[in-house]
C-alpha cells in the first residue's frame, strides 16, 4: 500500500476548505433574500436544514480530495491547483444537485447557483492568501521548512528544482553540502555549496536547518553514517533520496508490504483510470478511423499489387511497451528483399550511432515514395491499435536491433504504449531520427495526459499533409 505523509500545510488547507463550504451555504441563504432576481422567497424557505450543510460539505470535500487538490505531485504549481479546484467545484455541484434532488428538493435554484460561486470564491480566497503570504516569506528569505541538500550532483540539482517548483508547499532551499573541490564555487538556482559534508553540524546550527535531504551517489553512501553521527543530537529531520533514477524506466513507486519498503523501478506510467480511458479512446477513435480509411486502404493495396510482386502488407518485429516484441503492420513500400539489403544503406554518425533511413533509399518503390511522404503506409497499424499492440498516440515502436544499441536512458521511451503518431512525429518526423532524438519521446512520457493525446492527434493531419521530413 502506498503511504504518503500529510503535511501540516495540506491539513490546514483541507480544514479551511471544509469550513468554507458551510460558510458559503449560509451566505447563499442570505444572498438569496437580498438579491432574489425573480420571485421573492420567504425567509423561512431560504433557511436550509443541517442535512443540506452536511451533504454539501461531503460533496465538496470529497470532490477536492478525489481531484488531487491536496496532492503536491498533482498540483506542483498554483495554476494547476486553481484549475483542479474549478473542476472539483463543477463536479461537487453536479453531485450536490443530484443528492438534493433525492433528499431536499425545496432548495431554491438561484440559491444553489449562489452556493457554487460563493464556495468557489471562498476557496480561491484561501489560496490567494496563501500565494500572497508565500511571496512575502520568499522576499524575506523565510520558509516553513528550510532544507539543505547533501550532494550537488545531478540528483541534488533535480531535488533543488523540485523545491523551487513546489515552494508553495513550504520548502525553501538553503544550499548544498558537497566534498567535491570543484564545486566550491558551484551555484545552482541562486544557492551554492555551504561547505563539506563533515561540516554539516555547523551548517545546521548556524542556519537553523529543518531538514537534510541526502542525494548522494551509491558509492558515497558511507557518508550517511557520518551525517547521522554529526546531527544525532540536533532537532533536524533527515531524508534519503535513493539514486535509482538512472535505473528506473520513468518513475518509481514506493510501497509497504508487511512493513518492508519496496521500490518499483519498472512501473507503468499510465495506470488505473487513465489506462482505461486511453484504451477506450483508442478503441473508439481507432475503429472510426479504420472504417473511414477502408476505401483508401483498398486502393493502396491494388496500387501495390499492380506495381509488382510481393506482399501488400509488410510485417516487421517491433519493440512495444516495456520491451515486448510484437508484429507491426504496414503497407509495403520497398522491394520484397529490402531487409536483406539493410546493411547497404546503413550509415554511422561520428559518435558511432546508426542512421538506418536515407532520403534516396534505392529500395523504396514508386508507390512507396508516395505512401511514405504522406504516411499512408502506416494505416494498417490501426489494426495493431485495436489488437492492443499499440496506441494511437505514443513513441514510435522501434526495431529490436536498434533498441539493442540504446543507452539506458533511451529505454525510458518504452514506459508507455507505443503509438502511430506522437510528439516526435509532429515536431520533426524523419528530420529528427527517433532513435537519435529520444528527448521528444521522453517529453511525452513525462507529460502524458489525455489532453496531450488529443492535441497530438489534431496536429498530425497538418504535419502529414505538409509531408515535411517524411521519406
Amino acid at each position: 500500500m502506498k503511504t504518503q505523509r500529510i503535511s501540516p500545510i495540506t491539513l490546514r488547507l483541507f480544514l479551511l476548505d471544509f469550513l468554507a463550504v458551510p460558510t458559503g451555504i449560509f451566505l447563499a441563504s442570505k444572498l438569496r433574500l437580498l438579491l432574489p432576481f425573480g420571485l421573492p422567497l420567504p425567509e423561512s424557505s431560504a433557511v436550509l436544514p443541517l442535512t443540506v450543510y452536511l451533504l454539501g460539505m461531503a460533496c465538496w470535500s470529497g470532490s477536492l480530495l478525489a481531484n488531487g487538490v491536496y496532492d503536491p505531485e498533482r498540483t506542483p504549481h498554483w495554476r494547476h491547483e486553481f484549475a483542479r479546484i474549478f473542476i472539483s467545484g463543477i463536479i461537487a455541484t453536479l453531485l450536490f444537485a443530484g443528492v438534493l434532488f433525492m433528499t431536499y428538493r425545496e432548495t431554491s435554484r438561484l440559491q444553489f447557483v449562489y452556493i457554487f460561486f460563493l464556495n468557489l470564491s471562498l476557496i480561491y480566497s484561501i489560496r490567494l492568501q496563501r500565494v500572497i503570504s508565500t511571496g512575502i516569506r520568499r522576499r524575506k528569505g523565510e520558509g516553513d521548512v528550510k532544507v539543505v541538500i547533501v550532494g550537488a550532483g545531478d540528483l541534488g540539482q533535480r531535488l533543488a528544482d523540485v523545491i523551487l517548483e513546489q515552494d508553495k508547499w513550504g520548502y525553501r532551499l538553503a544550499g548544498f553540502l558537497d566534498d567535491d573541490k570543484e564545486k566550491r564555487n558551484f551555484k545552482y538556482a541562486g544557492v551554492g555549496v555551504l561547505g563539506r559534508i563533515f561540516e554539516i553540524r555547523d551548517v545546521v546550527e548556524s542556519m537553523r536547518i529543518d531538514e537534510i535531504w541526502v542525494a548522494l551517489p551509491v558509492w558515497a553512501y558511507d557518508r550517511i553514517t557520518l551525517i547521522l553521527h554529526e546531527v544525532e543530537k540536533l532537532p533536524v529531520k533527515i531524508k534519503i533520496v535513493p539514486n535509482y533514477f538512472s535505473l528506473a524506466l520513468v518513475q518509481a513507486r514506493a510501497e509497504l508490504l508487511g512493513g518492508i519498503p519496496l521500490i518499483g523501478l519498472r512501473e507503468p506510467v499510465i495506470v488505473g483510470v487513465q489506462r482505461i480511458i486511453k484504451r477506450v479512446f483508442d478503441l473508439v477513435i481507432g475503429s472510426a478511423l479504420l472504417i473511414l480509411s477502408l476505401p483508401v486502404m483498398i486502393m493502396i493495396g491494388l496500387a501495390i499489387r499492380l506495381e509488382g510482386e510481393g506482399p501488400v502488407i509488410f510485417r516487421q518485429a517491433r519493440v512495444g511497451e516495456n520491451g515486448r516484441i510484437f508484429q507491426m503492420y504496414k503497407f509495403r513500400t520497398m522491394v520484397p528483399d529490402a531487409e536483406a539489403k539493410q546493411n547497404e544503406v546503413n550509415q554511422n554518425t561520428d559518435q558511432g550511432q546508426v542512421i538506418h533511413k536515407q532520403m534516396d533509399d534505392p529500395r523504396v518503390t514508386r508507390v512507396g515514395h508516395l505512401l511514405r511522404r504522406y504516411s499512408l503506409d502506416e494505416l494498417p497499424q490501426l489494426v495493431n491499435v485495436l489488437k492492443g499492440d499499440m496506441s494511437l498516440v505514443g513513441p514510435r515502436p522501434e526495431m529490436p536491433w536498434l533498441v539493442d544499441r540504446y543507452d539506458s536512458w533511451q529505454r525510458k521511451r518504452f514506459a508507455v504504449p507505443q503509438g502511430i503518431t506522437g510528439w516526435w512525429q509532429i515536431n520533426g518526423r524523419s528530420d529528427k531520427l527517433m532513435h537519435l532524438n529520444t528527448e521528444d519521446d521522453l517529453y511525452y512520457v513525462y507529460n502524458y495526459s489525455l489532453w496531450l493525446d488529443v492535441k497530438i492527434l489534431f496536429r498530425t493531419p497538418w504535419v502529414v499533409i505538409r509531408g515535411k521530413g517524411a521519406f
